[in-house]
């Protein structure tokens, strides 16, 4: 498994696609879609029921986020990064459900405004996707732009919260 350095790790079939979930020393260190290979073949349900208790919680909020019962995570993660990835990654942390923010709102966040490109960089390499929300930065103008995931799931994402803060309100 290319960039996953792991102790454990299980398959969550998202109704987006499948993902794989790595843990190393207690803490969440990738999330992220893999697309048809090998490894898909595995099934969620023998692959989550052989895990450890954080990737097992791990799954379990990511099916209430897709049921649209989970707004925000609580999971001990670890991504692998720069100093400066790590620092884009967490202010992610901080966007709210349903919401989007543009990459020059991110990088002011970080007191970084110059940054805006580099944002975009370390979001593209923001290995827990889903739990830290990289889907949420779109461009200044309102557009998609870059995804890891791809653009049609981060449009899916987004369509997603929104359809639940749309349920909620009534």
């Amino acid at each position: 498994m290319s960039n996953c350095y792991f102790d454990d790790y299980c398959f969550y079939q998202s109704p987006f696609g499948l993902i794989r979930i790595c843990e190393t020393g207690g803490f969440l260190t990738r999330a992220d879609f893999l697309e048809q290979s090998s490894e898909s073949k595995y099934s969620q349900s023998e692959s989550i029921q052989n895990s450890n208790s954080l990737l097992k919680d791990a799954c379990r909020q990511l099916g209430e986020y897709f049921e649209g019962r989970r707004q925000k995570f609580d999971l001990s993660l670890k991504p692998h990064g720069t100093e400066f990835q790590r620092s884009a990654w967490e202010s992610l942390l901080s966007i709210p459900y349903g919401e989007t923010r543009s990459y020059l709102q991110q990088a002011e966040y970080i007191h970084n405004p110059k940054a805006i490109r580099a944002i975009g960089q370390a979001n593209s390499r923001n290995p827990i996707t889903i739990i830290i929300p990289c889907h949420r930065v779109i461009g200044k103008n309102g557009s998609l732009t870059g995804y890891a995931g791809g653009l049609e799931r981060k449009k899916q994402l987004l369509a997603l919260e929104h359809s639940f803060m749309h349920e909620q309100n009534y």
